[in-house]
């Protein structure tokens, strides 16, 4: 097998398997473009309870290129091999059976993903209430948080605490 065909299988299967959503577009500390320069209002509140939590999110997104980058780099890579192994004839059908084996490949990406989030229950006012987030426990700790509320009514309760970080 020639070097283009094990690096075109290396990169595929890259490809395949780094297209998820990380959610990282829904944490409570980002922000889209509509949300910045405008006033939002904040609050104060008490974080009384922060409960580990999974969150399925869409990833049709990342599976649709998946499958258009599977079955172009299969093309490629079937074409290729054809042409090694035969004539303009088998570079035609490689390249065929390979953008339809890259199409397949990426059809194997999930359309839903899930990823960590927590379940805050805090004090308002006096008031018991949640928000999910996506992110991680150790971002926040009981007591004292802000939360920012986006012109669309989310609530985004901010970290209050940070990770641990690797050494």
């Amino acid at each position: 097998m020639n070097t283009f065909l094990k690096s075109s299988i290396i990169i595929l299967i890259t490809i395949i398997t780094g297209c998820a959503a990380t959610g990282q577009d829904l944490r409570a500390n980002t922000y889209n473009a509509t949300e910045l320069n405008q006033n939002q209002e904040v609050m104060s509140v008490k974080i009384i309870s922060i409960m580990p939590a999974k969150i399925n999110i869409d990833n049709s997104k990342q599976k649709k290129h998946a499958m258009v980058a599977g079955g172009l780099l299969g093309a490629v890579a079937g074409g290729v091999a054809g042409n090694y192994l035969g004539n303009n004839t088998g570079a035609a059908l490689g390249g065929l059976a390979g953008g339809a084996t890259g199409v397949a490949t990426g059809s194997l990406v999930n359309n839903k993903v899930m990823v960590d989030g927590v379940t805050l229950a805090y004090q308002i006012d006096g008031a018991l209430q949640s928000s999910t987030q996506v992110g991680f426990a150790c971002e926040y700790k009981t007591g004292i948080a802000i939360m920012v509320k986006t012109s669309d009514n989310n609530t985004r309760i901010q970290p209050n605490a940070t990770c641990p970080t690797k050494s």
